[in-house]
């Protein structure tokens, strides 16, 4: 069965999940909103969207500092300071700072990259991509897929997650707001190298 387009808007506006997790919901249901709903709750997305969009004024500020050579300071928000004493949270900012400690992210999200590194990553890719003698209509899906690397390597939510490389920062951080019930994210980090 295909699957409108206005369905699929339905949908994410009843659950604030993205446009590919409805479509799939949808199409797994046969077009059917509620069953369709009931599917994305199952898999704890509706209840995650929701609670993204909660404001994080709480938290703690985690401190990580490996063989006196390199130091991180985190500030990870959430939304009580309940939780915030919670100790699962609280291995979680750990860890966290320890990940940053070790894969040096320049910026928290693909939203924070500032526009000027944008266009400076996006022209050295595009110069490179010329090089090759490539076709030009397939010059721009080498840019977009050069630049989701980039986005992999220097934002902390897109890494890899150092102890677990199967999954990203953020789904780590997504299996801990499913555990706790509260919106989880990390506002801000800073790293220090010695003699840097």
């Amino acid at each position: 069965m295909a699957i409108s387009a206005d369905l699929v808007k339905e949908l994410r506006e009843k659950t604030g999940v993205g446009f590919m997790e409805c479509k799939s919901a949808l199409q797994e249901t046969n077009g059917d909103i509620e069953a369709a709903v009931t599917v994305l709750r199952k898999r704890g997305l509706a209840s995650l969207a929701k609670k993204s969009g909660r404001e994080t004024k709480d938290g703690l500020i985690s401190t990580y500092v490996h063989n006196g050579k390199i130091g991180v300071m985190l500030e990870l928000n959430c939304e009580t300071d309940f939780v915030a004493r919670n100790p699962e949270f609280q291995v979680l900012a750990k860890d966290l700072a320890m990940h940053i400690a070790a894969s040096d992210p320049r910026f928290v999200s693909k939203e924070d990259v500032t526009q000027d590194v944008l266009s400076s990553e996006r022209e050295i890719y595009a110069e490179q991509a010329r090089a090759t003698g490539k076709p030009e209509n397939v010059l721009d899906k080498i840019v977009e897929g050069r630049m989701s690397k980039y986005y992999s390597e220097a934002c902390l939510l897109e890494q890899p997650f150092v102890k677990d490389p199967t999954i990203t920062v953020r789904e780590h951080i997504a299996s801990h707001i499913q555990k706790i019930g509260e919106n989880i994210q990390v506002r801000r980090f800073i790293r220090y190298k010695l003699g840097e």
